[in-house]
């Protein structure tokens, strides 16, 4: 007996048939847990998701728990609080978690709330929706309970008007394959992506970015988000999995 494919569901499963012959030949019966993320930053975020899930947690709790880390670092100048703002000063975020299914919930362009990946989770289990953006998203999000911030801290303040004296703004497609520092060092970066693994081939992903510094007011890097989560998320998805796993 089949079951319909929501349409939140069929976004999220769009990608799989391209990546469903080679995740299937790669398939094994016995995966072990693992969590990988982006960028040498990515090390502390793997650390908080392997220990919520230690303590018995989902892996959505692992992911949401490894985005939390570089969301709350000031130091961190891409994710959360402390990131760059835009170009009028306004620090803005994107987010997205996704399951291997197809479930997903993403928020663009969100304000005044550090951990626009927990809204992201919000929109997935609380809304009948995808995604939420700007103030629509930080209403949300206050309505849930959480908590409204100052994001943009004096050093990234300092940064944002000493930019302001010249404003270039000039994107360039994959300008971190430029940049000085090496692969994965923190200047060769722009968000962080993560994703979980359970030891039945299950997985869960998720992308939190305070996106480009000084980026024009509006912009955002949600559309990337989605594509890195639901290719993740698609060849897990075609993964054929031990009875005891399928429902």
């Amino acid at each position: 007996m089949t079951s319909g494919v929501s349409r939140r569901a069929a976004m999220g499963l769009g990608a799989s048939a391209a990546l469903a012959g080679p995740a299937r030949a790669l398939a094994q019966e016995a995966d072990p847990v693992a969590v990988v993320s982006t960028w040498d930053f990515g090390a502390a975020a793997n650390a908080a998701a392997l220990a919520r899930l230690n303590a018995g947690g989902s892996l959505l709790d692992a992911v949401e728990a490894g985005g939390w880390v570089p969301e709350a670092d000031p130091a961190n100048h891409s994710v959360g609080f402390g990131g760059y703002p835009d170009r009028d000063g306004h620090v803005t975020l994107d987010a997205i978690i996704m399951d291997d299914i197809g479930h997903m919930g993403a928020v663009a362009a969100l304000e005044d709330i550090t951990h626009a990946v927990s809204v992201a989770r919000l929109v997935m289990e609380k809304t009948p929706h995808t995604m939420l953006v700007g103030e629509g998203a930080r209403r949300f999000a206050l309505d849930q309970g959480l908590k409204r911030e100052k994001l943009l801290t004096p050093e990234a303040e300092k940064a944002w008007r000493e930019w302001l004296k010249t404003a270039q703004y000039r994107p360039i497609a994959n300008i971190e394959n430029r940049r000085p520092g090496g692969r994965g060092s923190v200047l060769d970066h722009d968000t962080i992506g993560i994703l979980a693994r359970g030891r039945d081939g299950r997985m869960a992903g998720a992308c939190t970015t305070s996106g480009m510094a000084f980026k024009m007011r509006g912009r955002s890097a949600i559309r990337r988000s989605l594509a890195r989560a639901s290719m993740s998320s698609a060849a897990s998805a075609a993964r054929p999995r031990p009875a005891s796993a399928r429902k």
